[in-house]
């Protein structure tokens, strides 16, 4: 099965799957499948009862719930990326933009770095994006020990930070409050991390930005769309 096919597979997969399991399902979904890269975005995705809430301001309800599906559904997901990729799924993040209703998600792969990824990796005004992070990383935070980045596609922008928690984070995830981190963490550096910011930085449209973590790794992953027509 060559590449686009595993991509149109995957995404119909996981669009019958969020239907089955949200009453409703996205718009679209596309896939990018660049080791050791998995990418998903879900586009025009809400359900009719989640509209309904967001209207009485119940956000974080919708938010609660999402999560908890999501964490249901990630093993299914992982299982099909690993039978159309061949390769394990090591690193698994997802978020949601509700204003937006758009969503993605990214795994990570035993795979090694192919070689357009390596071409990638180095692209304009990559140092500048890197010290904005690192700035929002303090800010939030902490500066990252390592920071990667690399742009799987040309509407697609990854940016991996690793070494990040600080010592009261790590105790707020030992005593079970991981959930609250997150949805904090969440909140604070989206609103650090602007789209007009990036657009100036990289200077292209930038249509959502991403962000999730995983504790156990002290690793974070900021998926960035972009529109580079424009």
């Amino acid at each position: 099965m060559d590449i686009k096919k595993k991509q149109i597979e995957l995404a119909g997969f996981i669009g019958k799957l969020l239907r089955d399991n949200f009453g409703k399902g996205p718009e679209s979904v596309f896939t990018t499948i660049s080791p050791p890269f998995i990418f998903v975005s879900i586009q025009n995705f809400i359900s009719p009862v989640e509209e309904a809430l967001l209207k009485q301001d119940e956000l974080n309800t919708v938010q609660n719930t999402r999560e908890i599906l999501m964490q249901t559904l990630a093993g299914e997901i992982r299982a099909y990326m690993k039978i159309i990729t061949g390769m394990e799924i090591e690193e698994f993040y997802y978020d949601w933009n509700l204003n937006n209703k758009s969503g993605a998600i990214t795994a990570v792969t035993n795979g090694s770095l192919s070689g357009q990824q390596a071409a990638m990796s180095d692209y304009p005004h990559q140092d500048e994006l890197h010290r904005k992070v690192v700035e929002i990383s303090h800010e939030v935070q902490k500066v990252p020990e390592k920071i990667f980045s690399c742009r799987i596609s040309d509407r697609v922008l990854l940016v991996i930070r690793e070494g990040i928690l600080v010592r009261i984070e790590k105790e707020l995830i030992k005593q079970g409050y991981s959930k609250i981190l997150k949805t904090t963490k969440r909140v604070l550096e989206k609103s650090y991390l602007h789209n007009n910011e990036v657009e100036q930085i990289l200077g292209v449209k930038v249509e959502d930005i991403f962000v999730d973590w995983d504790f156990t790794r002290d690793k974070s992953v900021f998926a960035l769309t972009l529109r580079p027509d424009q």
